[in-house]
């Protein structure tokens, strides 16, 4: 699948079957979380990869959003390193690019995925920092919860013509 069939088909995917994604493909779909663009001299983001089904069903408790039953088989949780002089927003763009790369290669790799929103709920950032006992420096930003599909959306075209401006608004 080529980079731009990946985006116009890549669809939101809650619902997995029980088979477990294999290490290396976690580990590939984290090497590519980590291709994506960021502003300074280091990159933004820590991971912590989670297949462990305690934890994945604890997860809910802390967001209304990763409420996925069964539990899926393996969650990134994609975390802003706030340690670098960098200023926060711009450390969450590179989050978000980083979450990106993550839905595009589960997807190309045929597995499904969703991002569920962490930040900037203060309850959920509150409640994923304190579930991973994460440092103070480091910032929760979203869930992606990844598997085999059950069953895959069709995709969907949103181009939409009155959101393009040419030139000028």
């Amino acid at each position: 699948m080529d980079a731009l069939e990946a985006i116009l088909t890549r669809r939101s995917v809650r619902e997995y079957t029980d088979r477990p994604v294999a290490p290396e493909t976690a580990k590939s779909l984290l090497a590519a979380a980590m291709q994506a663009p960021f502003s300074g001299s280091e990159p933004p983001w820590h991971f912590i990869a989670i297949d462990d089904p305690d934890i994945l069903a604890r997860i809910p408790a802390v967001s209304p959003y990763a409420k996925i039953r069964p539990p899926p088989p393996l969650a990134i949780l994609v975390c802003a390193d706030l340690s670098h002089p960098e200023d926060r927003d711009i450390s969450v763009q590179g989050c978000a690019a980083a979450t990106q790369n993550i839905l595009l290669a589960a997807h190309a790799l045929g597995l499904g995925a969703v991002w569920t929103a962490i930040y900037p709920d203060p309850d959920r950032v509150l409640g994923f920092a304190n579930l991973f006992s994460l440092p103070d420096s480091v910032l929760p930003f979203a869930l992606v919860t990844l598997g085999h599909p059950a069953a895959r959306p069709p995709p969907v075209d949103r181009y939409r013509e009155d959101r393009v401006h040419q030139n000028a608004w």
